[in-house]
């Protein structure tokens, strides 16, 4: 096939070094996974997790949109043009299989971000938390991500306020991607977007907003490590649909509503969302 099948078998969660490259090569053996039916279920959810790493990997390095999208469709014309009876084929999606065997089992991974990381947990019987960020505003800290057992996981925050105050309402704030062109990177001169800050990632307008649907005090499965109270919020089902497809280098913001008219924003790095997404529904075989 002319693939680097090292690369591929060569940490399969850890993209960041060979970004571009990697991205074309997990496109072209996901493309011929869809012609040809290469790998089970879970295999094939490990390579689409890695993918979508190599890409905000590119992405962050200073890679285009434009040129990975160029990326994408060379990788589909490379799988369209190989036989799917091939010897060849078949020999380097086995080692594709063995390289991400050992990836599908893994319980914990992390994303490294610009700013900030996402941590994902499959198997945790103390946390509720799947995938998570960690945030601080001020004197107040925030957890955002996904929380749930098994695949009842929803897109939640819970915020701790130094001063114990109570928010009446929290809301997530982004991109809408139907209204803008691409993404807002605010005095970014092109290359790596390593130092800028969150609150340059997320554009004045064509925004949109994701009212949450519950609050509650936050759970102890919820609160981090030592936490004694905080406020969870839960948003719809449509804004992790909305966060997941946004571009990596973003951010978003939750802002939390009080009675006296005042309101908290927390920034969180949109980072490896899909990634971490994708990598929470890769089961073991």
């Amino acid at each position: 096939m002319g693939l680097s099948i090292a690369a591929l078998a060569a940490a399969p969660g850890l993209a960041h070094a060979q970004g571009a490259d990697l991205f074309y090569e997990r496109a072209v053996m996901q493309a011929a996974d869809q012609r040809c039916g290469l790998f089970p279920a879970d295999v094939g959810r490990a390579l689409a997790s890695a993918a979508a790493q190599a890409r905000g990997a590119a992405l962050r390095a200073g890679a285009s949109p434009e040129s990975l999208r160029a990326t994408s469709r060379a990788a589909a014309a490379r799988a369209e043009a190989l036989d799917c009876a091939s010897p060849a084929l078949a020999a380097d999606a086995q080692r594709v299989r063995a390289a991400f065997a050992g990836f599908v089992r893994i319980g914990r991974l992390s994303y490294p971000g610009d700013v900030a990381a996402w941590q994902a947990d499959r198997w945790s019987r103390t946390s509720a938390w799947r995938l998570e960020q960690h945030a601080r505003f001020g004197a107040d800290s925030l957890t955002f991500g996904l929380a749930g057992r098994e695949d009842a996981q929803a897109l939640v925050a819970v915020a701790q306020f130094a001063d114990g105050a109570r928010p009446y309402a929290a809301r997530l704030v982004l991109r809408d991607a139907s209204r803008t062109p691409g993404p807002y990177l605010d005095r970014w001169t092109g290359g790596p977007t390593a130092g800028l800050p969150l609150s340059h990632r997320l554009p004045p307008t064509g925004l949109a907003t994701y009212m949450a649907e519950v609050r509650a005090p936050a759970g102890r499965d919820l609160l981090p490590s030592g936490g004694r109270q905080g406020w969870a919020f839960r948003f719809p089902a449509a804004a992790a649909r909305a966060l997941a497809a946004l571009d990596p280098r973003e951010a978003v913001a939750v802002e939390f509503l009080f009675p006296d008219g005042a309101a908290r924003r927390a920034y969180i790095e949109v980072g490896d969302f899909a990634a971490g997404e994708a990598f929470l529904q890769a089961s073991l075989p």
